[in-house]
C-alpha cells in the first residue's frame, strides 16, 4: 500500500453510545497492536465535532468477533500509557514520510 492509497481510503466510521443511549458517529483514525499484548486498539474521534481544531482522541481496547466490534474502555494507567506512547511513537512515523 503506498502514501497515495492511503488518501484515497474511505473512512472507517463507527457508533458508540453516550451515556443516554444516543449513538454518536466517530472516525478510526489508528489501529494497532502493541509489542508483547494480545490486545489491539483503535483512537477515535467524535465527527459531529464543533471546533475541529480540539477535538478529542479516544483510545479503545477492541475485539472483532465477525461483524461484531466489542470495544473496552482503558481504565488501567499503565496499560493507558503504554498506548499512548504507542499512538504517539506510529503518529510521529506517520508525519515523517
Amino acid at each position: 500500500m503506498t502514501k497515495d492509497d492511503l488518501q484515497f481510503e474511505e473512512p472507517e466510521i463507527i457508533y458508540i453510545p453516550d451515556e443516554d443511549g444516543n449513538e454518536e458517529e466517530f472516525e478510526v483514525i489508528m489501529k494497532f497492536e502493541v509489542d508483547g499484548s494480545d490486545s489491539k486498539y483503535m483512537m477515535v474521534v467524535p465527527l459531529a465535532s464543533e471546533n475541529d481544531e480540539e477535538d478529542e482522541v479516544y483510545a479503545f481496547r477492541y475485539e472483532e468477533e465477525g461483524d461484531d466490534l466489542k470495544l473496552y474502555t482503558i481504565e488501567d494507567e499503565e496499560e493507558w500509557n503504554m498506548v499512548e506512547e504507542t499512538f504517539n511513537t506510529l503518529l510521529g512515523e506517520m508525519e515523517e514520510n
